[in-house]
């Protein structure tokens, strides 16, 4: 078996332990196949992809972690792309229209909505400095957002 394929069958064996869901460190992964990690990332490239039915979300650094997720059906893989997306800003505006998008289309409930909305709201984010809580907001949004499909 090659080493790409040995990588790969571990991911997919944290996957099925993790419901679908599997935080890894690339470091980790290569101390313990004894490969540098650009090896990792080519078996992430490669095999973990959104034509796969994964999403991939990777943090670089000391502390970084790579997060991949199996998307189940069509309704997971929109919302996660949805909060891929949504990049490092969000105002309440723009959390409100996706949401009010989301719920029209069957994507989330209208429950769902509501509490992701509370969640995002100016009011739940006010003990934060104005400069910070569009970054804040969509950090929480991505979150619950991927939370919710998995």
């Amino acid at each position: 078996m090659k080493m790409s394929d040995t990588i790969a069958a571990f991911i997919l064996d944290c996957l099925s332990d993790g419901g679908g869901v599997a935080e890894l460190q690339r470091r980790g992964l290569a101390e313990r196949f004894s490969c540098v990690p650009s090896q990792i990332n080519y078996v992430i490239e490669t095999r973990f992809t959104p034509e796969n039915g994964y999403l991939v979300e990777s943090r670089r650094g000391g502390g970084g972690y790579i997060r991949i997720v199996r998307v189940q059906d069509d309704k997971q893989r929109m919302l996660l792309e949805a909060a891929r997306a949504v990049g490092g800003q969000l105002s309440q505006n723009a959390a409100a229209r996706l949401l009010r998008s989301f719920i029209s289309i069957g994507l989330l409930t209208p429950r769902e909505g509501a509490l992701l909305m509370g969640a995002c709201s100016d009011g739940a984010l006010s003990e934060v400095t104005l400069s910070d809580r569009d970054r804040l907001r969509a950090a929480i949004f991505r979150c619950a957002v991927m939370g919710i499909t998995t």
